[in-house]
């Protein structure tokens, strides 16, 4: 537990020093130095107990998961084995299990194969098929009885795929986690939450729709962005203010704009224009909505109201180049003159649809030649 013996150095305001008692007649103290010393924490219970089962169940050296994924005494949770269970504690039997849309509280540690701790949580909340967590914790936590403890064996599938997540966890990383279900219970309903309440929990979903779009996992962004407006577009019990109403508008402003760019990278582009019209409902003046709108409904050939709508957008942001190149594009086209070529990139996609390269386009939805920035998600 001491650390290293240090060389004396001369105490200072700051210096921890022991200072002997003045004997009878002297008229000096005398001061001893002691060593320095580190001390280290000791882990919080759980953590320590978590690590002494940990010791019991792995191998030491390199590889310690490939094993487990094929060892007896674990059920597979998915037909490629790929999540499986292993039972620690039972739970209280087969009818305190939690059911899709119910909300549920675990305790949860998490490690790499080299033993690093990247999860901790003392009461993680989430509700079940949301897409609020990894799969891995959707599926293994749906297998549990109230009380329960569990292993759960991850592959990166159902973790955090080849990209892992920055910075703790590497690519394509299988994990080993020890999940207990503290506590099941129905969701409340959104209609009777305060506003500000409401407002946090869309915030929440938002967000976690960010975190699949920025991962291109572009189904679970819609899906999360969906939830975040249902919560949104719940008549409440309690009339917000004059000040949650703008709030509460702001926020669906955000989540169908997001929602949008989504739908966009599926080709799906009825509900892209479905989720601009909804957004210039509460926001006529939403420049983002009305260059996409105006971009899909000109490639869909729909001149005259593109024109109309990309001119609006123009007026609003007379400095956006973006929209600018697409009202030259659009006025080019009507004069029949031909447009500028594909650039090389996008020709290697061997895009037929003009729709299909709009759905293509950068991330930030910038005009090839206009380096003018339309931010996907907010």
């Amino acid at each position: 537990m001491g650390g290293a013996r240090q060389p004396p150095e001369r105490a200072g305001a700051g210096d921890q020093a022991q200072r002997a008692p003045q004997q009878p007649g002297g008229g000096r103290a005398v001061t001893f130095l002691l060593p320095h010393t580190t001390m280290e924490a000791p882990l919080p219970r759980e953590e320590e107990q978590f690590r002494r089962r940990l010791a019991r169940l792995l191998r030491p050296g390199p590889g310690r998961f490939r094993g487990l994924f094929a060892a007896a005494g674990w059920a597979d949770l998915t037909v490629d084995g790929l999540l499986r269970k292993r039972l620690v504690r039972a739970g209280q039997g087969e009818a305190r299990r939690p059911q899709p849309g119910q909300e549920v509280t675990v305790q949860l540690l998490g490690v790499l194969e080299d033993g690093s701790l990247v999860e901790k949580d003392p009461k993680l909340t989430f509700t079940l098929e949301h897409g609020d967590v990894i799969q891995a914790l959707e599926l293994g936590v749906q297998s549990m009885q109230l009380g329960e403890m569990s292993f759960l064996l991850t592959g990166f599938l159902y973790a955090y795929g080849q990209l892992g997540r920055n910075p703790d966890i590497p690519s394509g990383a299988s994990l080993l986690y020890e999940v207990t279900l503290l506590q099941i219970q129905d969701s409340p309903h959104p209609g009777l939450l305060p506003p500000s309440v409401r407002i946090s929990l869309s915030k929440q979903k938002r967000e976690r729709g960010n975190f699949h779009f920025e991962r291109e996992e572009f189904q679970q962004a819609v899906r999360s962005y969906q939830l975040a407006l249902s919560i949104l577009d719940s008549p409440g019990a309690v009339p917000p203010s004059p000040e949650e109403e703008e709030e509460l508008q702001e926020h669906q402003v955000k989540c169908l704009n997001n929602c949008a760019a989504a739908q966009l990278r599926l080709q799906l582009f009825e509900e892209v224009l479905a989720s601009c019209n909804a957004v210039l409902c509460i926001d006529p003046n939403n420049v983002k909505a009305l260059y996409r709108k105006g971009k899909l409904l000109s490639e869909r050939g729909e001149d005259k109201e593109a024109m109309n709508t990309l001119k609006r957008a123009l007026q609003l942001e007379p400095t956006t180049k973006a929209i600018h190149a697409e009202l030259s594009k659009l006025a080019k086209r009507q004069k029949g003159q031909p447009e500028p070529p594909i650039p090389a990139a996008m020709d290697k996609l061997s895009i037929q649809d003009p729709l299909v390269q709009a759905a293509v386009d950068q991330s930030t939805w910038m005009d090839p030649h206009c380096p003018q920035l339309f931010n996907d998600t907010s």
